[in-house]
């Protein structure tokens, strides 16, 4: 990928998107741009951190793995999003691993150099502390949700928040939310089991707070759903 193309794909992230032609391409001349394959990893759980990557094409997940093998989704990123957020002022290892899920297109930035540009653009570093500030108050949120929520509001939530993120919407202004996510995705996600999730899903469609098309995918309504947690 030539450098006004970076230039033009970057520009588009909430990250970039006001910065000058002159600050794009200081950018762009520092980001690499690779296809990578499904299942492969774009990095593994500590290895040492050297880039930041952005989705130009693609679905990456971020999962944590325990001693046991056990895994915890903390992410399914997209086209347009960046990962990992922890990557900025950073030293150290890779607190997670990156799987690709389809054939991904990703332009990296190596760290360091990303770091000399920022010291040189104090507006882009405020940039950056804003992008990292909203992504540290959706971890609260979803801290908080583990803490205070019974596990059937934990999954009403996590609907609500996946629709909100990966649905599309309908013209009756229900979403609909793709077969991508199996229940040992939701289960990892929330850190409960593939059982429970199932459980549960099988309830919420018995008791029509969700509906399931013949090609396996999801309708919600996200108010109804609200409703059922007391969110409105």
């Amino acid at each position: 990928m030539k450098i006004e193309e970076i230039k033009r794909v970057l520009a588009v992230f909430t990250l970039f998107r006001e910065l000058n032609d002159f600050e794009m391409t200081k950018i762009a001349d520092i980001a690499i741009t690779r296809d990578w394959k499904k299942q492969s990893h774009v990095f593994l759980q500590g290895d040492p951190l050297e880039n930041v990557y952005f989705i130009y094409d693609g679905k990456i997940k971020i999962y944590k793995s325990d001693v046991n093998g056990k895994e915890q989704i903390v992410a399914i990123a997209k086209k347009g999003e960046m990962f990992p957020h922890v990557g900025f002022f950073r030293k150290g290892d890779y607190p997670a691993y990156a799987e690709v899920l389809e054939p991904s297109t990703l332009i990296a930035v190596p760290i360091s150099k990303f770091e000399s540009v920022l010291i040189e653009n104090p507006e882009l570093c405020i940039k950056v502390f804003k992008v990292l500030g909203e992504k540290i108050v959706d971890l609260q949120d979803r801290l908080e949700e583990q803490i205070l929520n019974n596990t059937y509001e934990q999954i009403v939530k996590l609907l609500i928040r996946l629709a909100q993120k990966h649905g599309m919407e309908q013209e009756d202004g229900t979403i609909l939310l793709k077969s991508e996510f199996t229940n040992k995705d939701l289960a990892n996600m929330i850190g409960t089991t593939r059982e429970t999730i199932s459980r549960t899903l099988t309830k919420m469609k018995k008791d029509e707070l969700i509906e399931v098309d013949e090609d396996g995918n999801m309708i919600v309504d996200v108010e109804i759903l609200m409703e059922e947690i007391n969110l409105i």
